[in-house]
């Protein structure tokens, strides 16, 4: 398989389920191994939380954000052992997943990285705590129409609402202050939004509400050293790859600036990309990457059925 035409896609918050990695973690050694040194990094069995549970505290965003990060590495290990010749040309991360995929690429090491979105979803929920907001997915309305309904509650309210998540054509998460939110909500009815989701979250991930969180987690990316990515890794902010000087700032504003999955996912088709191989729990962008862009191939990979899968001539 030609590395030009492989990208590994790495998923963000919302794929924990209770279980993931256990099946891994008993069929492979190298998957073992993150586990466990997540579980000594972190001081705490955090494998047995996500083999486990309980759910409540496993959907806990302090410990879902590393939960996530360290299912995702140990797939990766588990592949990069059994099935090493796959390689892939680019990496990309929905949202939390953007710190596995510099973890794949080189950029920032396993323990480093673990460490970090844990403090991350800390500072995320503190913000969401101090600055209590929501989340709604909405469809089948576009990007320039929900720009537009967000920016007119906006207005109307004085309190902030944006575009959180760019999922795919029409499928659209908004994010803010609650009063603007629902004022938003209302709006996009009126536009012809067929389907509005209210996520059960009170943290406005992805929107101004995340400044102070922004602001915290810069002093600790400054406390750290980053690497260049062996292999380019497409960022959430601008949807093209990340240069080593621009580290930083990507992971700063990633926490206010909205993720564009669907122009990351467009830019990979046209840079020759063909097969997209979802690496972590669940397989939410393999589905989103089929919506945006049907000439590719999307694969999940989580388990070891999978893995064997990867295997079969």
């Amino acid at each position: 398989m030609n590395p030009a035409t492989v990208a590994f896609l790495f998923p963000g918050q919302g794929s924990q389920v209770v279980g993931m990695g256990r099946e891994l973690a008993e069929a492979y050694p190298e998957a073992r191994s993150i586990f466990a040194q997540a579980d000594d990094v972190l001081g705490f069995a955090l494998s047995r939380l996500c083999f486990d549970g309980p759910e409540a505290e496993l959907r806990d965003t302090v410990n879902a954000q590393p939960a996530i990060l360290t299912h995702s590495i140990a797939t990766l290990r588990v592949i990069e052992k059994v099935a090493p010749q796959i390689k892939p040309g680019f990496m990309a991360g929905h949202s939390l997943g953007e710190f596995s995929a510099l973890v794949a690429a080189g950029s920032l090491s396993f323990e480093t990285a673990v460490q970090l979105v844990r403090e991350r979803g800390r500072l995320m929920k503190d913000s969401g705590q101090a600055m209590s907001g929501g989340m709604a997915a909405v469809m089948p309305l576009g990007r320039e129409v929900m720009d537009e309904v967000c920016q007119e509650a906006s207005q109307l309210v004085g309190k902030p609402v944006q575009v959180a998540n760019d999922n795919s054509p029409g499928q659209m998460v908004i994010s803010g202050d609650i009063t603007a939110l629902e004022k938003a909500m209302e709006l996009a009815k009126t536009r012809g939004a067929k389907r509005i989701i209210r996520l059960q979250v009170s943290i406005a991930s992805h929107s101004p509400l995340m400044k102070m969180a922004a602001r915290s987690f810069r002093g600790e990316l400054d406390a750290l050293s980053f690497t260049t990515p062996r292999v380019p890794v497409i960022g959430n902010v601008y949807a093209r790859p990340i240069s080593i000087i621009d580290i930083r700032d990507e992971l700063e504003a990633q926490l206010t600036s909205p993720v564009r999955w669907t122009e990351s996912v467009q830019y990979l088709a046209q840079q020759g990309v063909t097969t997209c191989f979802e690496i972590g729990p669940k397989d939410v962008l393999a589905g989103l990457v089929r919506r945006i862009e049907k000439g590719l191939t999307a694969i999940s990979v989580g388990d070891p059925t999978a893995i064997d899968l990867l295997l079969k001539p």
